[in-house]
């Protein structure tokens, strides 16, 4: 397994909680939406924060809401009003989601488990808007009482194997963080190929057991690695030309595409939802913008996964390479040509 898909936290009733700087107890509930559509359940949710909680990657989405709130003006995405929380098929475990949109930002958007046996979830991802080239913020964590799987990164929007010029431009500054991490946080074992075309040289991969130094560790990655990129947002500067913008409303697309076909989580929401309503949340809200910032299909961007009868091969890997060591060195320079192929 790579990468983990997950979801999102508490239902806001007033979107002026992102302007909350108290570290007070406090608790926010609200009534949810539900898919009337699919048949999805509706579920009351409250949520308390509180210092001396134990691990909980809700503190992690609590933290990114105030930070971005400190940058930028969010404001609640128009998803907010269909996609909130779910209960799993079996009543026993809840899903929690939130959006917002900002200047720069097309959607910031979580979606967190909490199930039972010490299971969690999360993907919070912040996409911008394609008059801003910036890296795709991504953490996707997954965690059961003893085992956590970890993918944290600043996904390039454009190809960093052949443009130069844009990892010069977003990670030479951020290679001594990564650097860091990748010592506290060791690289996880095999990585398709595929995958690696999606990651810059700062990812953090990694397999580690559950204990509170190392999410204490993992606490600490998320907050700079989103820190890291918020301040790459202060300092972006929007397109004005209609083909290099047209160019990063296409670079996305490729990304969302990919994701939303072939991202391993897929398989924790359609046990718990169903295949039809996973589909739904996958398409429509966690790759939002899969069926609207372009035309083509997967198999348009990824014609190597055509099958005879031209559906899409469900394989993680045409090419038949992982990566069982770092593919990039010290300088954040890719050396997957000489490191071990299994």
């Amino acid at each position: 397994m790579e990468c983990f898909s997950s979801l999102g936290w508490f239902c806001i009733s007033n979107p002026s909680f992102i302007g909350l700087k108290s570290k007070k107890k406090y608790s926010l509930s609200r009534k949810c939406r539900s898919f009337n559509e699919v048949g999805s359940k509706c579920v009351r949710m409250s949520y308390t924060e509180n210092e001396s909680s134990g691990v909980s990657y809700k503190k992690l989405i609590h933290f990114a809401l105030e930070e971005t709130n400190t940058h930028t003006l969010l404001s609640p995405s128009p998803l907010q009003e269909k996609y909130s929380s779910l209960l799993s098929m079996d009543d026993k475990t809840e899903l929690q989601m939130l959006s917002f949109e900002a200047h720069k930002i097309r959607l910031l958007r979580s979606l967190c488990i909490e199930g039972t046996d010490g299971m969690q979830v999360l993907d919070f991802a912040a996409f911008p808007k394609p008059e801003f080239d910036l890296p795709i913020f991504c953490a996707n964590f997954f965690t059961t009482a003893k085992m956590n799987i970890i993918v944290l990164d600043l996904n390039p929007l454009h190809d960093i194997m052949d443009q130069e010029d844009y990892k010069e431009k977003y990670y030479k500054d951020l290679i001594t963080l990564g650097l860091k991490y990748s010592k506290l946080l060791p690289w996880g074992g095999k990585l398709t190929s595929e995958s690696l075309r999606f990651f810059s040289p700062i990812v953090i991969w990694t397999r580690f057991s559950s204990s509170p130094h190392n999410h204490s560790v993992l606490f600490s990655a998320f907050k700079d690695y989103y820190q890291a990129w918020l301040g790459l947002m202060d300092r972006s500067e929007g397109e004005t030309d209609a083909s290099q913008i047209a160019c990063n409303c296409e670079a996305q697309h490729r990304y969302l595409t990919w994701r939303s076909e072939k991202d391993p989580g897929h398989g924790v929401l359609k046990r718990l939802i169903g295949e039809d309503l996973a589909k739904d949340v996958i398409t429509k809200f966690l790759f939002n913008g899969v069926n609207e910032l372009g035309n083509k299909t997967f198999l348009d961007y990824f014609p190597e996964y055509r099958c005879e009868d031209g559906k899409v091969n469900e394989k993680r890997s045409m090419i038949g390479k992982s990566f069982e060591n770092r593919p990039w060195n010290a300088r954040g320079e890719f050396i997957g040509d000489r490191v071990e192929i299994v």
